[in-house]
């Protein structure tokens, strides 16, 4: 059996267990922390959505609002998580199609088949456990997802390939998969935003890019990205959520909360932006 071990533990977030359910307890009750395990909902069902993935000292506060929104909906069959490949080594496209991950907090199982559906219906995806060998972006969720939701199935996938046709593309496909799957499926975009710019100016970009998230327009989300120079890292998982969310006809969209890492460090010169937004219907 494949095992992916954790590559960020100790740097991202802790390295021992109680450290790291402390990391994540002080993230919820932090000032810029949901303050609540379990949020009301908001309307019948959630699709998922966008989440940040830095250390957790600087955006475990604004990823628990997702957290905490999507524990008000209840535990899903599995999570899909789609991440961007800040490495660029593997597949365009990569999903792990077998296996499990280790945290702190213990092992998740991958779906193998929700993750085989997916494949099914998007030739571009290939299943490599190499992409996944370093990258952050995907493995930073899991303890949260740990935290909120105990033993859950997963499908990971990362994307270095961010084009618009790309997100499109494979949008469409995880949409057919969970149609097919039939079970409770949340899609996380794992994606910081602005990055290594002022304060003033990240968060003016970002609230570009989040308006065109909260249109459900992912074609103005490349768009705006490009014309503006914002330096959002998970364009591409971020389109494919809007697409997965179009399809599936969840077209309500709430910005939870947005911050930046000079928000939470104090250290205003060079940040880095982070949303939680939340897909539902």
């Amino acid at each position: 059996m494949r095992v992916r071990k954790p590559a960020v533990a100790g740097y991202f977030y802790a390295a021992e267990k109680e450290k790291l359910i402390q990391q994540i307890d002080w993230s919820i009750k932090h000032e810029l922390g949901p303050k609540a395990l379990q949020m009301p909902k908001l309307g019948e069902k959630a699709l998922g959505g966008v989440v940040p993935h830095a250390g957790y000292i600087y955006s475990g506060p604004v990823a628990a609002w997702l957290y905490s929104a999507l524990a008000g909906y209840g535990k899903p069959d599995a999570i899909i998580i789609i991440g961007p490949n800040h490495y660029g080594i593997g597949a365009p496209v990569a999903v792990m199609k077998s296996g499990v991950w280790e945290t702190p907090l213990g092992r998740v199982e991958v779906d193998g088949d929700l993750a085989e559906l997916i494949m099914r219906h998007y030739k571009g995806v290939e299943d490599d456990f190499y992409a996944f060998s370093k990258e952050h972006s995907v493995e930073v969720q899991i303890p949260f997802i740990q935290y909120y939701f105990g033993d859950v199935r997963i499908v990971p996938i990362v994307v270095w390939r961010q084009t618009l046709s790309t997100s499109r593309e494979l949008g469409k496909a995880v949409a057919t998969a969970i149609r097919e799957y039939g079970r409770y499926v949340y899609v996380l975009a794992s994606s910081d935003f602005n990055h290594y710019e002022p304060h003033e100016v990240t968060v003016q970009k970002d609230d570009m890019a989040i308006s065109k998230i909260l249109k459900v327009d992912e074609a103005g989300l490349f768009e705006v990205a490009s014309k503006f120079d914002i330096s959002i890292c998970g364009l591409g998982p971020i389109g494919a959520l809007i697409v997965i969310a179009k399809e599936l006809g969840f077209g309500n969209v709430t910005l939870l909360k947005h911050a930046t890492s000079g928000d939470t460090s104090g250290y205003k010169d060079e940040t880095v932006g982070y949303a939680s937004i939340l897909f539902h219907r």
